[in-house]
């Protein structure tokens, strides 16, 4: 029997993922009142203008009185019809959960991020797939006081969001990235003979 059978009640954190060998350099969470406030305006913009477009045809419908037996056809259409407005609900009703299912981490071999509502998904990226690393602080990022990190890969991206010290920790993410790319790329004996490469330890701080 696993650790996490044996535990089923206690949820599953990043450092319960960690290999033999691999060490957290860094771990964190979103700005809860960014995140939150964010997924609600996910889409709000686009639910409130379906909600008025389609409250009005509502309105007029009753307000005329000839739909007669016509109701049966409306409702499962409106129902329909108004699907961004459940979108935008869905949004707003699991962002607290979303916020706690969320974490980031920096180990000494991949970047791991945790994410999810009912369940828990973990996405792996792994130091030699990332091509760039991008900090994105938009103007609500700024009123917030916080910033989105992006690791653009060969197929797609992972990204840290919300992040309430992103000027003080993209930095050391660039230079992790670096360092761990550079002793791919350059391995063992081919560094000099007091540095051998993989048999050393990487000791970044943060």
């Amino acid at each position: 029997m696993s650790k996490y059978e044996k535990n089923s009640t206690k949820p599953v954190e990043i450092k319960d993922i960690i290999v033999e060998g691999e060490k957290i350099l860094w771990s964190g969470k979103p700005k809860k009142s960014a995140f939150v406030f964010n997924k609600t305006m996910t889409m709000f913009p686009v639910a409130l203008i379906w909600l008025l477009f389609d409250g009005f045809f509502i309105a007029m419908l009753i307000i005329s009185g000839d739909v007669g037996p016509g109701w049966w056809f409306i409702i499962p259409f409106f129902a329909l019809h108004l699907m961004p407005v459940w979108i935008w609900l869905s949004n707003l009703l699991t962002a607290n959960k979303r916020w706690q299912n969320t974490r980031y981490a920096l180990t000494n071999k991949r970047i791991i991020i945790s994410s999810g509502f009912i369940g828990v998904d973990y996405q792996t990226v792994f130091y030699k797939e990332i091509k760039h690393v991008r900090l994105n602080v938009g103007f609500l990022d700024k009123l917030l006081k916080v910033g989105d990190i992006f690791f653009e890969l060969e197929n797609g991206s992972a990204d840290f969001l919300d992040i309430e010290d992103c000027y003080e920790l993209y930095p050391k993410l660039q230079k992790v990235v670096l360092d761990i790319q550079t002793d791919i790329e350059f391995p063992n004996k081919l560094r000099p003979k007091t540095n051998d490469g993989f048999e050393t330890e990487y000791t970044a701080k943060f």
